[in-house]
This record gives C-alpha cells, sequence and structure tokens, in this order.
C-alpha cells in the first residue's frame, strides 16, 4: 500500500490552504474555517492565506493536551 502522506519537515515554512488540508488530511471547508476562525494563524495576502508550519504545529500540539487533559 503506497503511503501518500509527507513528513512535516518536507513542507516548507509557509504554505497555502492545499498544504495545510494534506498535512492535517482534512478537508478544504475545514482548513477555511481554522484559518478564518484564527484557530490557526495565517495572514491573508491578496485572495490567498499564508500559514506558517509552526502556527500548524502549535494547533496540533493544543489538540493534543487538549486530549490528553480529557484522558486523565
Amino acid at each position: 500500500m503506497e503511503n501518500n502522506q509527507k513528513n512535516f519537515k518536507e513542507y516548507p515554512d509557509v504554505v497555502g490552504i492545499a498544504q495545510l488540508q494534506e498535512m492535517l488530511g482534512i478537508g478544504r471547508s475545514l482548513a477555511y474555517r481554522l484559518v478564518k476562525d484564527k484557530t490557526i494563524k495565517s495572514i491573508k495576502s491578496g485572495r490567498e492565506y499564508k500559514i506558517l508550519k509552526t502556527s500548524i504545529i502549535n494547533y496540533l500540539m493544543g489538540e493534543l493536551n487538549e486530549w490528553y487533559s480529557i484522558k486523565k
């Protein structure tokens, strides 16, 4: 079975919505909602969102911490 997922280090430091979708394995509407709601920090440049890879990692770490606190 072929693995289409990339390691985060293979992505550039600044990504767009399509790469955010790939990184998190989510759909387009959820990706847009996460950046529009500022759940994942981004900058809008013209019609495109620029998202720091560190913002995505911070989001995941927050979700992970939340999950662990629920499990305790």
